[in-house]
């Protein structure tokens, strides 16, 4: 019983996801109030009537109180939390009781980000971001919904299957010489290759990285290429998977055929005490579409609409057909937000992909457009907050300049485009008004142009970045055909000797036996570095054919059930300020720190950590960085010297005394990132 909604102002539905239980629901509902002989209502229509009051009510109160609420629970036990982002309500609701309201805000959090990955600037104006959303032809607003649909239902099955997505951070692959050969192979001939070609059409590979299922194996960015946030490598893997998903037990070459580098056999098991308690977790390695396992006997009519509904989709097997993405961009000139890259996913085999991120050639068009918005908003604030006349352009890039790059910026766009059109004349309108003498000048009554500048850039961006004409349907601008196929053979050819070893590497990264030695007593441990944003953690395996030193059955399903309540627990007590959390659950030891050190390696002394409201964004690193935010607070009192922030979380028998336990921590943090251990990390 999940459902997650974005509306307008207006109570217009401009996105809607829900599992079949809800859907179900909602029919039945709505379906038993029809009269005998008329035709069930739209599935839209429905479940635009049953959140109708919840919009209205919660509109209202902004409008009449400048406030409203954020989370709420009804009679029969559903569960909705609510977020407005500008004139864009979200509406999270579930009525199962599997996720709380950390999940659900988290879910809203997501769902933003990957709007915003996928329409850039443009949600910058609620305006144009309905539009987006909202197509008016209906064929297309489905293919968007279901497209949109699909990428939620991936996250939430990573979410709640793989480690690096519980805990926000990317999980590399650890064979350094593997590792170490494929990065060559990508910089000397790869990518060096494809940005010499002449049908790489005015684009240049940045990035290029090979995921083995959802884990890294090797990465390489240009010299000129900006650094690849952890939110975006995050949200472009949950992308990839997406489009390719992995399916473990059928990728799985045999596991129990394939030795493990660790010298882990499949019969030796570790295991504490108790027995679990509880139904079975029915998760497992298969993806999900719609609710429904891939390679299961379905209803025949639900598998042809799936099959439908996946033809109206961009084809995912054609490797031609870029993604258009909006990403991060830190120059030297400054930092830019949501600027448009071509993504292109080539499959190599099953649950191993090449990822390439292009910067298209019309680039340098949306960090202007970046900049003007950015000047725009802050004359727009200083004017809301009363400043007026020569004090309202103070504090940023002369007014003056300004005016003298945006009207160069137009010229050379040229006037034939009904886009840049519109934008001359509002800009010409702004300047009559702001400069002309005997005008108005910088006051109130400027603030709906700003507005109406911010509008015409953010169509210019869209335009340029996302509609037909800027080559969004059949990409002019792109890497040809014959080269990718050409750079997928390249790497296929590198990597076939070891292709069977990855897939059973990527379930058996690291195993707690070549940790149980140290540290007796040890369950399992997650450990982050938030600085670069990676983590090392054991295999939890809990599939059938796979066996992990916790078995397959009640006993791995049990633990990993802890591990996901116990990274829960931690972020509710680091929100309000505890870095440090130690807990009993009955014959289990759980233990969390978060500390910061230096570039040498030193601890530094702990600090106040600032404790957030309860409706705070959540705590991690996909949706908003809080750990960047987290080393700039820190950071504060340490100018001039590099601070790194870790986390480390272990289970532990509780029948081992507690020393012992904190000793075995502060061990492995500082065993888990020796150079000579993990070199690339």
């Amino acid at each position: 019983m999940k459902c997650l909604l974005i509306a307008s102002e207006s109570a217009e539905v401009l996105f809607y996801w829900t599992d079949p239980e809800f859907q179900q629901n909602i029919q039945e509902q709505y379906g038993a109030s029809q009269e005998e002989g008329q035709r069930l209502p739209a599935f839209e229509d429905s479940i635009n009537t049953l959140f109708a009051p919840i919009i209205i009510s919660c509109i209202t109160m902004v409008d009449r109180l400048g406030d409203s609420y954020t989370c709420f629970a009804t009679e029969n036990n559903h569960t909705y939390v609510l977020h407005q982002f500008d004139e864009c309500l979200y509406i999270a609701v579930n009525g199962d009781g599997e996720e709380g309201e950390e999940d659900l805000r988290r879910k809203i959090y997501v769902t933003k980000k990957m709007i915003e990955v996928l329409f850039g600037m443009v949600t910058l104006s609620s305006n144009l971001l309905r539009k987006e959303l909202r197509p008016q032809d209906t064929e297309q607003r489905e293919r968007l919904w279901k497209h949109l649909q699909s990428l939620l239902d991936t996250y939430s099955h990573l979410r709640d299957n793989d480690q690096s997505f519980l805990v926000e951070a990317v999980e590399r692959l650890i064979h350094p010489t593997l590792c170490e050969q494929c990065i060559e192979f990508l910089e000397r001939r790869l990518v060096q290759q494809l940005n010499s070609s002449v049908e790489r059409a005015g684009e240049e590979v940045l990035h290029a990285f090979i995921l083995v299922h959802t884990k890294l194996l090797a990465f390489y960015s240009s010299r000129n290429a900006s650094t690849l946030t952890t939110s975006d490598l995050l949200a472009l893997i949950i992308m990839a998977q997406n489009m390719y998903p992995s399916d473990t037990d059928l990728d799985d070459p045999g596991s129990e055929d394939v030795e493990s580098t660790t010298g882990s056999g499949p019969e030796i098991f570790y295991t504490p005490e108790p027995s679990p308690t509880g139904r079975d977790s029915n998760s497992s390695g298969r993806c999900w579409r719609g609710g429904t396992p891939v390679f299961e006997f379905v209803d025949p009519d639900i598998q042809m609409a799936e099959d439908s509904l996946h033809t109206l989709e961009v084809p995912p097997f054609d490797p031609s057909m870029p993604c258009r993405v909006f990403l991060e961009v830190s120059l030297k000139e400054g930092f830019y937000p949501m600027m448009p890259h071509s993504m292109y996913c080539l499959p190599l085999w099953p649950g191993i992909t090449l990822v390439l991120l292009t910067k298209i050639p019309n680039s340098a068009v949306a960090m202007s457009v970046y900049v003007f918005l950015e000047a725009f908003a802050k004359l727009e604030k200083r004017l809301g907050e009363g400043q007026e006349g020569s004090a309202a352009p103070r504090g940023q890039p002369a007014i003056h300049d300004l005016r003298s790059k945006l009207d160069k910026f137009i010229k050379a766009l040229g006037p034939s485009d009904i886009q840049v059109c519109y934008l001359q004349n509002v800009w010409t309108e702004f300047k009559n008004r702001a400069f002309t003498r005997g005008g108005p000048g910088f006051n109130k009554e400027l603030i709906p142009w700003c507005k109406s500048m911010k509008t015409q850039l953010c169509g210019l961006y869209r335009q340029c970045f996302l509609t037909e004409n800027s080559g969004r349907a059949d990409f002019p601008q792109r890497l040809s055909p014959s080269l990718q196929e050409r750079a997928q053979t390249m790497v296929q050819e590198k990597l076939m000797d070891w292709k069977d070893f990855l897939l059973v590497k990527s379930k058996r990264n690291i195993t707690m036996l070549t940790y149980l030695e140290d540290f007796p007593g040890l369950i399992h441990f997650v450990c982050v570095d938030r600085s670069t944003g990676q983590m090392i953690a054991p295999s939890l395996n809990i599939t059938e054919r796979a066996t992990s030193e916790l078995g397959k059955g009640p006993l791995a399903h049990f633990i990993k059930k802890k591990v996901w309540g116990l990274v829960s627990t931690t972020r509710r007590y680091l929100q309000k300020g505890y870095s440090t959390v130690t807990l009993r659950d009955g014959d289990l030891y759980f233990c969390y720190f978060l500390w910061f050190e230096n570039e040498t390696g030193y601890k530094l002394e702990a600090a106040d950590l600032p404790i957030l409201p309860d409706d705070s964004a959540p705590i991690g690193m996909l949706a908003w960085d809080y750990y960047r935010k987290l080393l700039r607070y820190y950071s504060k009192n340490h100018q001039g010297e590099v601070v790194k922030c870790y986390e480390l979380l272990t289970v532990h028998l509780g029948v081992i005394p507690t020393e012992y336990i904190l000793q075995h921590c502060r061990q492995l943090a500082s065993k888990l990132w020796e150079p000579s251990r993990n070199p690339l990390l």
